[in-house]
């Protein structure tokens, strides 16, 4: 009897580590969740109707010859209807109207961020993200629908999704404290850089699909990837090795030996007070603000740079808009390895190595954004720079991403959605800082106010975590245990 494709697949998987298959999904959930995240940026551009603005070459050309841009009684060139490409239908919808759009992902996003962590802890985490990435391929199915409906309804659309998207990370990082050895973590954790790739792909795509096949294409094929790579998570993923259907016994002992007594076999009930008054959860949670504010704000503002300020037709912006992503994505697994091999050889302490790749995951992507203030109008030199600043923070896996399976592993994914329910919080802030700053022009001396603030709040958080971060376990791990037994523990995570 011939098997079937998939039945051949699944066979085919089990020969691999099963840790692996982990680490793959880990990848492709984290993927496909970015692609229904960010093709909005890039697809409300073709909804709209066209921003009839001078462009920073327009202004470069008046100043140039002693004129003053902002006089009204100036006629400059707009596009005409034979210059506006038919993407599908044109929604007259405002600079405001779009920053709302783009904001409403991370309004719904807040919602189950926060409990996420405590759900997956209780329930599981593979059915948890399942479920989530079913429905929000079918909300992005729906986007074209809804948009005939009104701006509103798109609204409400993308903050459902946002809502299914709230537990991803945090039902991952729980997943994450299960799976993975202590000295693979950071490979573990630079497997959620998929969402990085799913920006880097979806750009570039949903630019060629629009300009090919209109936009509402771009909201469908997204939607059928999401699907499929469901049906394999909900084939391969257990909730641990101990649940796992497949596995092979040694590497099973192997992960629940290396783990040790760090994950409690019973439901424990998160210690919410001595949580959120924990100084060293209370420095990583200012840390993973400045680095989300730093990774939302381009993710929701840099297709509308390029496209507005430096001049890039839709599909270039969207190639050149992903290219920090690949940066980030690339440089994340060259430092979690990185920083696993200087954990395994006991090269410096835990927290030393925390501390230490604060330098480039947040303080060197500041700087650069100093550096983009002055760069001219250069475009090519604009997303260099742009791309190196997000490139340094794939550093982020050894710092922010990983601290709080440092703190408090039996309650990783609880702390990732306290901190992801904050830090998400930029993701409507900054669109709406960028809605103020542009509201009458979209140029270079406008943006670089948003680049100064982009900055300070990259650099700000690494002081305050090198001061007052940790990566100890807490003694609020297991609430139950010896005060002897815990600072035995501590001292073992600490070397």
């Amino acid at each position: 009897m011939v098997l079937n494709p998939l039945k051949q697949m699944i066979k085919a998987a089990d020969h691999i580590p099963t840790r692996l298959n982990i680490g793959i999904m880990l990848f492709l959930s984290c993927f496909v969740s970015y692609m229904l995240r960010v093709n909005m940026s890039v697809n409300l551009l073709a909804m709209v109707q066209p921003v009839q603005k001078m462009n920073q070459h327009a202004l470069t050309l008046l100043s140039s010859n002693g004129t003053n841009a902002n006089d009204t009684s100036i006629s400059v060139p707009m596009p005409t209807a034979s210059t506006v490409h038919n993407y599908g239908p044109r929604y007259n919808w405002s600079s405001h109207d779009q920053s709302v759009i783009l904001g409403a992902y991370f309004y719904g996003y807040l919602v189950t961020s926060l409990p996420a962590g405590v759900l997956a802890e209780r329930f599981g985490p593979r059915n948890l993200v399942g479920s989530s990435l079913a429905v929000s391929a079918l909300l992005t199915a729906l986007t074209p629908l809804a948009a005939t409906y009104g701006m509103w309804t798109v609204v409400v659309n993308r903050a459902a999704l946002g809502i299914c998207g709230g537990v991803l990370y945090p039902a991952l990082h729980n997943l994450v404290s299960r799976w993975a050895p202590p000295d693979e973590k950071g490979k573990f954790v630079s497997a959620l850089m998929g969402g990085t790739f799913g920006t880097v792909v979806t750009w570039p795509l949903v630019g060629v699909l629009i300009e090919t096949f209109g936009w509402s294409f771009a909201f469908y094929v997204p939607a059928v990837i999401t699907a499929i790579v469901v049906t394999f998570w909900l084939i391969i993923v257990a909730d641990s090795p101990a649940k796992h259907p497949r596995i092979q016994k040694e590497e099973q002992d192997y992960i629940i030996k290396s783990l040790g007594d760090t994950i409690s076999k019973q439901n424990l009930l998160p210690p919410v007070l001595k949580m959120v008054t924990s100084l060293p959860f209370l420095a990583l949670l200012v840390l993973h603000f400045g680095n989300l504010w730093g990774l939302y704000f381009l993710l929701t503002a840099a297709p509308k740079f390029m496209s507005e300020v430096l001049g890039f037709k839709l599909a270039k912006a969207g190639f050149l808009a992903a290219l920090p992503y690949l940066a980030r994505a690339l440089a994340a697994f060259g430092f979690g390895s990185i920083g696993d091999y200087l954990r395994k050889k006991s090269v410096f302490s835990v927290t030393t190595i925390r501390k230490s790749f604060c330098l480039f995951s947040h303080i060197i992507p500041g700087l650069f954004l100093v550096g983009l203030i002055y760069a001219g109008f250069d475009p090519y030199v604009c997303v260099a720079i742009i791309t190196l600043s997000l490139g340094f923070n794939g550093a982020s896996t050894m710092t922010n991403l990983q601290n709080s399976q440092d703190l408090a592993p039996n309650f990783a994914g609880t702390l990732y959605g306290i901190i992801n329910f904050v830090g998400t919080t930029s993701g409507f802030i900054s669109p709406m800082l960028v809605a103020h700053f542009t509201a009458q022009r979209s140029t270079m001396d406008e943006w670089q106010y948003v680049f100064a603030i982009g900055a300070a709040a990259y650099i700000i958080p690494a002081v305050v975590f090198v001061l007052f971060g940790s990566a100890v376990v807490q003694k609020w791990n297991e609430p139950g245990q010896s005060e002897s037994k815990q600072t035995t523990k501590q001292m073992q995570e600490t070397y």
